[in-house]
């Protein structure tokens, strides 16, 4: 149950961090100014989630007493923010590309 949950969150917080750390910016500025969103609007759980079932990632086959367990609940929450919390900070990769621009501004005065 918290593989199953995890894998597609690692998913989507490295696809999310990355795509708003590269083009964040450029998309508010043109898409989100005329259509009147932000970045934030967006949600790919639900692609990633579809994305990982189609690859295989198969569903816990629990009976729906066994779904309804705390454990069950409490295990799948803990897979899903730990997924994510992997998944973004793997999507800071973006990062690394980019130079320090306001201390070569600083180096210029």
């Amino acid at each position: 149950v918290f593989f199953h949950n995890a894998l597609p969150f690692v998913g989507f917080g490295f696809l999310d961090n990355a795509i708003m750390i590269a083009a964040g910016t450029q998309i508010e500025l043109s898409i989100g100014v005329i259509l009147g969103i932000s970045t934030m609007a967006g949600n790919l759980a639900g692609y990633v989630e579809a994305l990982a079932s189609r690859l295989g990632l198969s569903i816990p086959d629990l009976t729906p007493k066994q779904a309804d367990m705390w454990q069950t609940r409490l295990s799948a929450h803990l897979g899903k923010a730990i997924g994510v919390t992997i998944g973004c900070i793997l999507g800071m990769f973006p990062l690394l590309f980019f130079g320090d621009e306001e201390e070569k501004l600083e180096e210029k005065k």
